[in-house]
């Protein structure tokens, strides 16, 4: 009987090792607000005015202009807030953005078209040597060791401004 406690304690130790990595802590100064400049592809995290850290991104597939409905590969552009975070996301780690907003959704809804939603801050663990492809829906993707980061260090509903 203990040879299988012993087996069961090292299963545990392991899995839980695995998950070392994905969830760090930090004890800096607060995350007040996220600046996203989709033409640089930059993001920024900050602490009032100043910056804490700095971030190459990838966006949406089509990433010119605001989203206008789902499916058209465009990342949203506007203030929004981090409203959701998913430790299980197919991305890694994932942050929600609270898009759409009302506007937002009277937009499609006068285009005839669904607004779509869904839009993250989310990992990604490849580079295509040293480039940063947009490639997603309409989300903004970094490094699967970035969005470690980001996921503790910035707290729900931290207002992001996505700027062209």
């Amino acid at each position: 009987m203990w040879a299988v406690r012993i087996f069961l304690a090292m299963v545990v130790a392991v899995g839980l090792s695995g998950c070392a990595g994905k969830f760090k802590t930090y004890d800096g100064p607060a995350v007040t607000s996220v600046q996203v400049h989709k033409a640089a592809r930059t993001m920024y995290l900050l602490h009032d005015a100043t910056v804490l850290k700095t971030y190459r991104i990838s966006l949406g597939f089509a990433p010119e202009g605001h989203k206008k409905f789902e499916g058209d590969g465009r990342t949203p552009e506007g203030a929004y807030r981090i409203n959701r975070r998913n430790p299980n996301s197919a991305y890694h780690l994932s942050l929600g953005i609270s898009y759409p907003n009302v506007r937002d959704v009277q937009v499609a809804r006068d285009a005839g078209k669904s607004p779509g939603g869904d839009i993250f801050i989310h990992g990604w663990s490849k580079t295509v040597k040293g480039k940063y492809p947009d490639w997603t829906a309409g989300c903004i993707a970094v490094q699967d060791r970035e969005i470690e980061e980001i996921y503790a260090m910035v707290p729900d509903y931290t207002l992001i401004h996505i700027l062209p």
